[in-house]
């Protein structure tokens, strides 16, 4: 791990945690008395609350599995034995335990731990997430593997943090559990109740209605001890009548069902229970699912009060918590995007709002209240929401799926199959376009103005301000078929915000200044970069807004009177809204040189969003060097108009 910063073997204080300090892998772990463990798993939640308080990070969720990885790699032969994690919020404990406990503190960072599994960064991250519900069909992919070869490692998939209410994760169960010969598969489904938000749909309250049967709990626990040798005949009998049981009180008979043998549901945070359970079950064969009840945020009182605002923080104070910092805050596209939700709500009662389990992170908080009637939370289940607008569509509704840019690529067939093939009248408002920062590759939206502006029918806007992402969301609730705004995370420029609900005419660019010889043509969050570039340079500066369709005649008249064009985008230049300026040249027989500035063809580190800009050459500096480097002469130029 020397590649981290702030790398150091005595950044562990010994007289505070004397076990943990003498941990670097799991295989100290299994030095310790079993006896220990508990310890153990103090001073581990401890060390996690410290190191995140110091640098910010997903927080909430790691502290609900603390007992949990301890156990998993104890007993576990890791990184032998495969562990899966899903969704990758649980995974910071799993981190320190697997060589990175003195680097946690760059988490999020750039060259520091990343946020999420991630394979090149250990082998102990067998599976790359961040994206919910693929471990089951990743485990069960390796147990597979594993199985045909001979191999007998054990393969354990962790699930919860909301996964479970995912079609994906049912998929897997259903071909897991009908499969022969049987998989040697462990799922450890850890139900806290939450993603985010809270858990929402028909598998939270049957999970609910289970872990409240003291019933079922009482006559499982009592007839075990009355039965004696569980290979006993008494014993073999009643197992044959635990389904019927279990149906008399819970529906837990899905699992079974399934294919899967389903022990729980236990105290996730019983550090003797869990190992007991799991010793079991690891001698056993075929697909086993284990369902524990663990609380998110367990041991800081704070986070257990409030499971939504301790889902992943910033910096903070452990001895006080999070504190709202002072003064005026300057709002987010996110928040732009859920006070004209609210806004328009309030005019047009046929709109209804639609989140895949992001009601926090996409703005809906507010309409959840104020429409509780038209708020629709899928859980986490992309495609689902897709084409449950297409139905409000069909039936007249004007339906707003909030959604990120990366979460919509899983709703991709539905967004082409369901809504642009049969032209129907849903907005898509994409938050997280483009450069994210932080999360790293697998949170990126660098990829959406390529895979949207290819689909027929579809309009496609990229806001350059606040005001503007206002304007086009009204502009694309009120166009008659598929639309898509989509803008950055984090704040804008700083443009004041009008109250109305105007729209913009469909595909027509703004000139926002005219020059000379270079016309700039940037799309969405790049364009004040562009705008202090052609102020440098005396070129000409256009806010295209509009990726699909884009303004044509604009186009054809800058091209008559412009040596060259730059396109600037803040997303991949393969396919992107460049590449349809170029196609549009094409098209017409015009021959212009064109720069094309955007992303790089590569699947970007995690880093803040300002660094990953300027390593893309999308700031201000890097847009003055491209240009520069094609057009030397201009440097030397004086600039020969204004603003606009």
């Amino acid at each position: 791990m020397a590649g981290f910063p702030g790398t150091s073997p005595e950044m562990i204080d010994p007289q505070r945690y004397p076990r943990l300090s003498r941990i670097q892998v799991p295989a100290d772990l299994r030095q310790f008395p079993e006896e220990e463990l508990r310890d153990i798993a103090d001073e581990l939640r401890a060390y996690l609350i410290e190191q995140v308080a110091m640098v910010g990070g997903h927080f909430g969720a790691g502290l609900g599995v603390i007992e949990l990885t301890v156990a998993l790699h104890y007993l576990y032969d890791t990184p032998v034995d495969r562990l899966v994690w899903d969704v990758g919020h649980q995974c910071y404990p799993h981190k320190i335990l697997t060589g990175r406990r003195d680097t946690i503190h760059t988490v999020k960072q750039k060259d520091g731990v990343a946020p999420f599994p991630k394979r090149e960064e250990s082998e102990y991250d067998t599976f790359g997430v961040g994206h919910s519900s693929t471990s089951i069909s990743a485990a069960l992919g390796m147990a597979t593997a594993l199985q045909r070869a001979g191999d007998e490692r054990k393969v354990v998939a962790v699930i919860g943090d909301g996964a479970m209410t995912a079609g994906m994760a049912f998929e897997a169960l259903m071909h897991a559990g009908g499969m022969e010969p049987e998989p040697n598969l462990l799922v450890i489904l850890n139900d806290n109740q939450m993603s985010i938000s809270e858990n929402v749909g028909g598998l939270t309250k049957m999970l609910g209605r289970l872990t409240g049967s003291r019933t079922l709990n009482a006559i499982r626990e009592g007839g075990k001890k009355l039965l004696g040798d569980k290979h006993g005949k008494p014993a073999r009998f009643v197992k044959r009548w635990e389904e019927h049981w279990k149906g008399m009180f819970v529906p837990s008979t899905l699992f079974e069902e399934m294919g899967f043998h389903y022990t729980g549901p236990i105290d996730g945070h019983d550090i003797g229970a869990l190992l007991a359970a799991m010793k079991t079950l690891k001698g056993l064969h075929g697909p086993q699912l284990l369902h524990i009840i663990t609380t998110k945020g367990k041991g800081y009182e704070l986070a257990e009060g409030d499971q939504i605002g301790y889902h992943a923080v910033g910096p903070f104070d452990p001895s006080k918590g999070l504190v709202a910092k002072p003064g005026a805050k300057k709002p987010t596209y996110t928040d732009v995007f859920g006070d004209w939700l609210c806004d328009m709500a309030a005019v047009d009662p046929k709109l209804m709002g639609i989140t895949p389990a992001m009601r926090e992170g996409s703005g809906l908080v507010r309409f959840s209240r104020e429409f509780p009637d038209r708020y629709f939370d899928v859980a986490i289940a992309e495609q689902h929401a897709v084409t449950l607008a297409a139905g409000m569509a069909c039936e007249g509704a004007k339906p707003v799926v909030a959604i990120y840019s990366t979460f919509l690529q899983r709703g991709y067939d539905q967004l082409v199959h369901d809504v642009a093939i049969q032209k129907l009248d849903v907005l898509f408002a994409i938050d997280r376009g483009g450069v994210v920062g932080p999360d790293g590759a697998t949170h990126a939206g660098n990829l959406d103005l390529s895979y949207l502006r290819c689909v027929p029918n579809m309009v496609v806007m990229a806001p350059a301000d606040e005001n503007e992402c206002r304007q086009m969301l009204s502009t694309g609730h009120r166009y008659q078929g598929p639309a898509a705004v989509r803008y950055p995370r984090g704040t804008g420029p700083g443009v004041a915000i009008q109250p109305t609900l105007d729209t913009l005419p469909i595909g027509k660019a703004e000139v926002r200044r005219r020059g000379a010889r270079i016309a700039l043509l940037a799309f969405g969050a790049i364009v004040p970069a562009a705008e202090k570039v052609g102020e440098e340079l005396g070129l000409t500066v256009v806010n295209m807004r509009f990726v699909k369709p884009l303004d044509r005649e604009l186009v054809f008249e800058l091209a008559k009177t412009h040596d060259g064009f730059v396109t600037l985008e803040d997303n991949v230049v393969a396919g992107g809204a460049g590449s349809g300026v170029a196609e549009l040249l094409a098209a017409e027989g015009i021959v212009v040189p064109v720069v094309h500035l955007g992303l790089p063809d590569e699947f970007q580190h995690h880093a803040s969003r300002e660094q990953l800009l300027a390593e893309a050459g999308l700031d201000a500096g890097g847009i003055r060097a491209s240009v520069l480097q094609r057009w030397p002469q201009l440097g030397t130029a004086p600039p020969r108009s204004a603003a606009l």
